[in-house]
């Protein structure tokens, strides 16, 4: 008999939602037949089977959120676990300092919990996730209460659910719900919810800082015009499809800046992605346009085409929102001035893009003259990047938006990074 457990799609995916089973108690199933189908707040995983056996138990019905590492069902007459490779043990000693802490004072041997960290290595969630009970933690993640700050008062000190109302009647919590009559009140979908997590741990979490700069964009709108006007069979550029261009370009000059923060480390990107903020009938979405800086601009909306398209579809693969240090959130088509956006984990920076607006400044001699401008905000990771490094980034996305026929060259690489 062997355990199916929910697998891990991504660097940040804590959980996820049971959306279909494709086998039911009793049937067999054999290696690389479907199983089941795991969504997060970014795409649906089609999970196969790891081994012919039979499906003995589903532990999690559909539309159950599971953490990752959880057992969600058994299979007779397999070889191993289903979903994932099982984690290569790791020393305790290189489990998260908090994680250590947190399961020496309820007193947990570490084989009791599953690590969702690199390696199987446990974190600070891990722990939280035994040592309160699954009902303490609903409440909390609704009424936006830190497990990390309750008392519990449950054997071997586990949070119940009275002890998360305690701490957040003692203003523990991070927000409380407003008051609302019961006919109005609706619970959120489950990808909603995860969203909302996200979202909120996000900007809990990420101590983020903001650089605003205006851009003339008169030179862009009329390149785009021009090779729009010669498409001749491409793709018609967009303003959007510029600025992931630009962007890409912008972080081959500041390579640096590609990295991601990780509650293991560090981590350098060996590719240039940037992400794309789509809204869907299914919620947003952020697609990923890989090599943004080595792609031709045809051939990079021809990308960014098949993104929006499978994202929109709901269709998105894990390959798709993978990787990127940054995202881009344009809401100009709405006629928004400006957006503050909110990092996506685990990236390093968000740009936030309003609409265009024709104002007057003064020309060379100082008389009134009608330009274009839009309004760049970048959001930055303060643990990755510091101010000057942002404002330095911001600076040359912004002369390449300028004087745009940069977009239309190979990228050049510095040898070293220059920068102080």
């Amino acid at each position: 008999m062997s355990e199916i457990v929910m697998p891990k799609f991504g660097l940040t995916m804590t959980e996820g939602l049971i959306t279909v089973w494709h086998r039911k108690v009793g049937e067999a199933v054999k290696a690389g037949e479907l199983l089941f189908e795991v969504e997060t707040e970014k795409v649906t995983n089609e999970v196969p089977a790891s081994a012919d056996g039979v499906l003995e138990e589903i532990l999690f019905a559909e539309g159950s959120v599971v953490p990752v590492g959880q057992p969600i069902a058994r299979l007779s007459g397999g070889g191993g676990a289903t979903g994932v490779s099982p984690a290569p043990s790791v020393p305790a000693g290189a489990d998260a300092p908090s994680a250590r802490k947190l399961m020496a004072e309820h007193g947990l041997d570490r084989e009791s919990v599953t690590g969702t960290g690199r390696g199987g290595r446990v974190m600070k969630e891990d722990v939280l996730r035994v040592v309160a009970t699954p009902l303490a933690r609903r409440i909390a993640r609704q009424d936006g209460v830190d497990l990390s700050g309750v008392t519990g008062s449950g054997p071997n000190g586990r949070i119940k659910a009275a002890d998360v109302a305690a701490a957040k009647g003692t203003g523990t919590g991070t927000g409380t719900m407003p008051v609302l009559p019961a006919s109005g009140l609706v619970q959120p979908d489950a990808v909603r919810a995860a969203t909302a997590r996200r979202v909120q741990a996000a900007k809990r979490d990420i101590p983020h800082f903001y650089v605003t700069r205006r851009v003339d964009i008169r030179a862009l709108s009329r390149l785009r015009a021009d090779l729009n006007a010669a498409a001749s069979g491409h793709a018609r550029l967009s303003v959007t499809h510029l600025l992931v261009k630009a962007t890409g370009l912008a972080l081959a000059a500041h390579p640096h800046l590609n990295r991601v923060w990780l509650p293991d480390g560090i981590l350098e990107l060996g590719s240039i992605g940037v992400g794309i903020v789509t809204e869907t009938p299914h919620g947003l979405r952020i697609p990923v346009a890989d090599r943004a800086d080595q792609l031709p601009l045809d051939e990079l909306a021809d990308h960014c085409a098949g993104l929006f398209a499978r994202a929109r579809a709901g269709s998105l693969t894990t390959q798709d929102v993978s990787g990127g240090a940054i995202s881009i959130s344009n809401v100009g088509m709405f006629g928004a001035d400006s957006l503050t956006p909110i990092i996506s984990p685990p990236q390093a920076m968000i740009l936030g893009v309003g609409a265009e607006q024709t104002l007057f400044r003064p020309d060379a001699e100082g008389r009134p003259e009608a330009v274009q401008e839009i309004i760049l905000t970048l959001a930055a990771d303060h643990r990755l990047i510091d101010g000057a490094e942002a404002a330095r980034f911001i600076a040359t996305l912004s002369s390449l938006l300028e004087a745009p026929l940069a977009l239309l060259r190979a990228p050049s690489r510095p040898s070293t990074d220059t920068e102080d």
